[in-house]
């Protein structure tokens, strides 16, 4: 893996590490505890990182390459979500970080990729030691979540007003 310095400023363009200052040491030694705990996992093209449905307790952060993010419809369909390349400093499987998570999307390797890899228990094991990890990176992901539910809640009543109107041009 590559040195902490020069991993450093990719993790705090993650918008989970966002709340972390390069400048200030304690933050600096929080990060190098997460640096410490990371993984790396390679994929080739095609190879699926994440697969809908399974449980994991894998955290990603796409370290190069670019993936594809599909989804099952409920008639068995899929669709193609995003593709998404490593200069957008993304992540992917966070919520398994705090249980294991029942993947909601596959994500696949669109190219050869490298990932830092971070299991939930690893990083549970971190905050044990250094709380502020937990309070700073649980605050991200209970903002993260809560925008996806007023994203979906929005899409939900557009669909239920798309309907409605539906209804009344068939009667």
């Amino acid at each position: 893996m590559d040195s902490f310095e020069k991993v450093l400023p990719k993790l705090v363009k993650i918008q989970l590490f966002a709340d972390f200052d390069i400048t200030k040491d304690e933050d600096v030694r929080i990060l190098k505890a997460v640096y410490d705990n990371l993984s790396i996992e390679k994929f080739g093209a095609g190879q699926t990182i994440i697969k809908e449905g399974e449980t994991g307790d894998q955290f990603y952060i796409l370290y190069s390459g670019s993936v594809l993010i599909t989804r099952g419809t409920p008639a068995g369909d899929v669709i193609a979500l995003a593709t998404l390349n490593s200069e957008q400093n993304i992540f992917f499987g966070e919520t398994a970080i705090i249980s294991n998570d029942t993947r909601s999307a596959t994500v696949s390797a669109k190219t050869e990729c490298t990932t830092l890899t971070l299991s939930g228990k690893k990083f549970l094991q971190i905050c044990d030691k250094e709380p502020i990890l937990g309070y700073r990176v649980l605050a991200v992901l209970a903002r993260r979540l809560a925008n996806n539910i007023r994203e979906s809640n929005r899409d939900k009543a557009i669909l239920y007003e798309a309907l409605c109107n539906e209804i009344q041009m068939g009667s």
